[in-house]
C-alpha cells in the first residue's frame, strides 16, 4: 500500500502519482511537461506494460498528454475517466500527437537542409493515441465504482474543466483500509459555463494542486465583461486586433461567453457585429464537446441560456477556421476583428503565426487569458521580452500586451483553501503537489498553520506507505543539469526494449496454459528471433 511522487512535485505541468494498491499497479495521472523542468522526474517503479490502471483527474495535457506513450511502453490496461475528460481526450490525445508528429517532420527537414542525419523521433503517434483512447472508461459523477478487488473509486466535479473531477480512491489490503483523494485541478468559483467546485467530506490522505496556492484572484467576473469589452473598443478604435492566446478547451469556451454577452449589449460602439475568429480546430472540435455535455456539466446560469433557446457560445460574427488556408486569410482581412488561437502558452500551432503577424503592430492588442508557464514564449512576453524568435526570424514586440486578470480555471489561494475546509474529519496527511518550486512549501507551511493539519509537499521520487503512515523514501530533488540533450533517436530503441518488457508480461499471464497453445507461442517468439538476431 504505498505512493510515490512522479510528476508535478515542485513542478506545475507533468502531473503523475503511482500506487501499488491491492496487489495492482495504478497511475493518477500521466501528464506532459510543459516549460521549464527544474527537477528530474523519477522513472516509474514498474515497466509501464506492468501498470493495471490510470485513474485520470481531466483532459488537459499536462494531465493527460503522456497516455500515448504509456502504450506506445506497453500500457493495455484500464484508464477510468468522467465522461467529459473522455471526450474531450478523445479529440485532445490525437491533436497532442498530430503536434508530436509535425514537430519530428519539420525537425528532420530542417537537419537535412544542415546536412545533419540524425533522425527526430516524436515522443509518440496518432496510432498510439488512438490505442489511448480506445482503454478509455467513462464513468459519471458521484457514483462509486469498484475498479477490483480492493480498489474503489468516485469522481467528483471540481469545477476546473468540463469532465474535471477529484478523485476518491478507497484501499483494502488484508484488515487495512485507507481513503485517499486526487484534488486534481481544482477550479475557480463564479465562473461561466461550468459548475463551482464541489467538496469532499472525509479522507485519511490528501493530495491537494497548488499552482496558486500564493495569490488571490480578482473577484467581481463582472470586471472580466467590462475589462474586455473596453479592450476591445479602444484596440478596435485604433485599427489593431485583439490577438487572445488561448488554451483550446476551457479557456475558450469561456471567452466565447463573454463575447456573446458583450454583443448582446452593444458593450463595443461604433463597430457593429465585429467578427471574432476561433483559429484552432481542436478549439472548434472542443466547443462541439461542451454543447454534447451542457446537461452534465454546465452551470445554473448558462442552463438559464440554453433553456431560453440561447446558445451560450455562439453568436452572429463568429467564425470557425478549421483549415490552413482559413487560417492564413485572418490577417490578410484588414478589419479589426478578435483572434483566439491555441496554443494558450504560444509554444506551440497556429498562435504562433498570428503573433508574427500582430506582435509587431503598435496599434494591435495581445491578451493573455490564462497561466504562462516559465520558458514558454507566453512568459517572456508577459515579463517583458522586447522581442521573441518566430519560425527563426526575430519579431519585435510594440503591441500592447494585457492581461485579464482572475480569469483562470485554477482556484486561487482562498478556493483551494475552502475546498481543503470541506473535510469534516482531520486527514493523516496533506501532500501539496502541482506547484512552482517555492509555492508548494508556502502552501504546505499556510494549510499547517491554518488548519492545524500535517502538510508537506513531496518531491519526485518520495514514497509514502499508506498503510503505516511513514516514509519509505524522501527525495531531495535532483535539478535537471543544463548538459547536451540526449539522442532523440534513442526513444526508439526505449520503445523496443519496452515492447520486450511487455512481451514477458504476455508469457507470464499465459503461465499454465495449454502446452500446445505455449508451444505454438514459443515457436513463433523464436521465429521473431531468428528474424533479428544479428
Amino acid at each position: 500500500m504505498k505512493l510515490t511522487f512522479i510528476g508535478a512535485a515542485h513542478e506545475v505541468t507533468g502531473s503523475c502519482h503511482y500506487m501499488n494498491v491491492a496487489g495492482k499497479n495504478v497511475l493518477v495521472d500521466y501528464g506532459m511537461e510543459q516549460g521549464v523542468n527544474l527537477y528530474e522526474n523519477a522513472e516509474l517503479p514498474v515497466p509501464e506494460a506492468a501498470i493495471d490502471y490510470v485513474f485520470l483527474t481531466h483532459a488537459h495535457i499536462d494531465h493527460s498528454g503522456m497516455l500515448p506513450k504509456l502504450c506506445a511502453r506497453g500500457f493495455r490496461g484500464q484508464i477510468f475517466a468522467t465522461k467529459g475528460t473522455a471526450d474531450l481526450c478523445s479529440i485532445m490525445l490525437r491533436d497532442s500527437a498530430h503536434i508530436q508528429m509535425q514537430e519530428a517532420e519539420w525537425r528532420n527537414r530542417k537537419a537535412q537542409r544542415s546536412s545533419k542525419r540524425q533522425e527526430f523521433v516524436p515522443e509518440y503517434t496518432m496510432q498510439d493515441a488512438e490505442t489511448a483512447i480506445k482503454l478509455l472508461v467513462p464513468c459519471p459523477y458521484n457514483s462509486v465504482v469498484e475498479v477490483a478487488d480492493g480498489i474503489s473509486i468516485r469522481f467528483t466535479d471540481v469545477g476546473h474543466l468540463l469532465g474535471s473531477s477529484a478523485i476518491e480512491v478507497w484501499i483494502t489490503e488484508g484488515d487495512i483500509s485507507k481513503k485517499i483523494v486526487f484534488s486534481g485541478d481544482i477550479g475557480n468559483s463564479n465562473q461561466p459555463l461550468i459548475k463551482d467546485p464541489a467538496t469532499i467530506d472525509e479522507a485519511d490522505y490528501v493530495l491537494i494542486e497548488s499552482t496558486y496556492g500564493d495569490r488571490f484572484h480578482e473577484k467581481s467576473r463582472l470586471n472580466y465583461v467590462s475589462e474586455l469589452s473596453q479592450i476591445i473598443q479602444e484596440t478596435f478604435d485604433k485599427g489593431g486586433n485583439v490577438v487572445i492566446p488561448s488554451f483550446a478547451v476551457g479557456r475558450t469556451q469561456e471567452i466565447l461567453y463573454f463575447i456573446r454577452q458583450i454583443k448582446a449589449e452593444g458593450l463595443v460602439k461604433g463597430h457593429d457585429n465585429f467578427p471574432v475568429y476561433v483559429d484552432s480546430p481542436l478549439a472548434v472540435e472542443a466547443t462541439g464537446v461542451f454543447n454534447k455535455n451542457v446537461s452534465e456539466c454546465f452551470d445554473e446560469e448558462a442552463m438559464e441560456l440554453v433553456n431560453k433557446g440561447i446558445n451560450p457560445i455562439n453568436f452572429r460574427g463568429l467564425n470557425l477556421s478549421i483549415t490552413s488556408d482559413e487560417s492564413k486569410a485572418i490577417n490578410f482581412d484588414s478589419e479589426p476583428k478578435v483572434i483566439i488561437s491555441a496554443a494558450g502558452m504560444c509554444d506551440a500551432g497556429r498562435i504562433r503565426h498570428h503573433l508574427k503577424h500582430n506582435l509587431w503592430r503598435e496599434e494591435c492588442t495581445i491578451l493573455f487569458v490564462g497561466y504562462q508557464s516559465i520558458g514558454t514564449p507566453g512568459r517572456a512576453i508577459i515579463d517583458g521580452a522586447e522581442e521573441i524568435r518566430l519560425f527563426g526570424e526575430t519579431v519585435e514586440v510594440r503591441a500592447k500586451i494585457m492581461q485579464l486578470k482572475g480569469v483562470s480555471g485554477h482556484a486561487d489561494q482562498e478556493g483551494l483553501m475552502n475546498w481543503l475546509k470541506g473535510f469534516t474529519n482531520r486527514p493523516d496527511k496533506v501532500f501539496v503537489v502541482h506547484g512552482d518550486d517555492d509555492v508548494t512549501d508556502k502552501f504546505a507551511d499556510l494549510i499547517t498553520e491554518q488548519f492545524g493539519l500535517d502538510a508537506y509537499a513531496p518531491y519526485s521520487g518520495t514514497c509514502f506507505n499508506l498503510a503505516t503512515g511513514e516514509f519509505e523514501n524522501v527525495a531531495s530533488g535532483i535539478r535537471i543539469a543544463k548538459t547536451e540533450k540526449r539522442k532523440a533517436v534513442s526513444a526508439v530503441f526505449e520503445r523496443l526494449l519496452a515492447a520486450g518488457q511487455r512481451l514477458l508480461m504476455v508469457i507470464q499471464h499465459n503461465e499454465g496454459g495449454a502446452n500446445k497453445d505455449l508451444a505454438k507461442f514459443a515457436d513463433q517468439i523464436n521465429s521473431l528471433c531468428d528474424k533479428w538476431d544479428r
